[in-house]
């Protein structure tokens, strides 16, 4: 097939060269605009909306610790078990997301790069008001559904045995693993919001997939193991003590390493360099009109 100089197919009619464009990934230009549009709607909205919003989301996540108990008790203490069982891991995210709302894990990509785009003292004001009340909001829901499992009969005692197993396999790691996992868990989540920025139509299998990867790997995430371990300083096992300074502490370092410091800074980095690649042409095709019209004088 013959082709023209500049490589496209001949003989394509103006509807077929439409149909190319609506068919190609969108520029990752495009999502990063996407993405910071999101998360400046974000910085905008008032304290009383994001913390029901916030408080709304940890009592939601509490349906991963339920799944996944409800899954293990049935199938019992295997390998197999867990890799079946970690499917329920994904049931508070896809509530959460689907209903929109506010998970603190997802705001360490969304609501940064308004930041990382105009960095100036009031955005950066903006972002720490959002962060404090979104954490807040999610971990007081995180503990109250955690106090409802436990000291509600809702569920079988095998259950609850099952709730007290996952718990105890996330305080299996020390400070240093539950850091290094926080990194990997903030970096998946902030993979999974630029994701569903580019396929809004598969958001539901983006998410079962990224969550379920995380529960394979027994990757620390602030708010989900928040209603995990709560569970177990509930039931005596741990003491609050463990769970602010083995716990949280070093699981919300990392998720903010991970999903703000690597990967948001990385994708800003990328964009910044395309967007001086772009200046760069301009300034030159700029340059080389102002020679020619001076040639042309002359």
């Amino acid at each position: 097939m013959q082709e023209q100089a500049d490589g496209k197919t001949p003989g394509l009619s103006a509807e077929e060269e439409r149909e190319i464009d609506e068919k190609l990934p969108p520029r990752a230009a495009v999502l990063h605009e996407t993405i910071r549009i999101q998360g400046d709607h974000e910085l905008e909205r008032s304290i009383a909306a994001l913390w029901w919003s916030a408080l709304a989301a940890g009592l939601t996540m509490g349906l991963s610790l339920m799944a996944m108990g409800l899954f293990r008790s049935r199938l019992g203490p295997s390998d197999e078990s867990h890799v079946i069982a970690s499917l329920g891991y994904s049931a508070g995210f896809l509530a959460v997301i689907l209903a929109r709302q506010q998970l603190f894990t997802e705001n360490t990509l969304t609501a940064v790069l308004p930041v990382m785009t105009k960095l100036t003292l009031n955005n950066v004001g903006r972002l720490l008001r959002l962060w404090g009340v979104v954490l807040c909001g999610n971990l007081a829901g995180t503990l109250l559904v955690a106090w409802v499992m436990l000291r509600l009969p809702i569920f079988d005692t095998q259950t609850d045995l099952a709730f007290l197993e996952i718990g105890r396999k996330v305080m299996e790691n020390d400070v240093s693993k539950m850091l290094a996992k926080g990194i990997i868990s903030g970096w998946m989540i902030a993979t999974m919001v630029w994701m569903i920025a580019s396929m809004e139509s598969a958001k539901i299998a983006i998410i079962v997939l990224i969550t379920y990867l995380m529960a394979l790997g027994d990757f620390t995430h602030i708010v989900v193991g928040s209603v995990e371990v709560s569970y177990l300083v509930y039931a005596g096992e741990v003491s609050w003590g463990d769970f602010w300074l083995v716990f949280a502490g070093p699981t919300l370092a990392g998720n903010i390493i991970g999903g703000s410091f690597i990967f948001a800074l990385l994708s800003h980095a990328q964009i910044r360099s395309e967007r001086d690649v772009i200046a760069k042409r301009e300034r030159d095709k700029h340059k080389l009109l102002e020679e020619l019209r001076r040639s042309r004088k002359d």
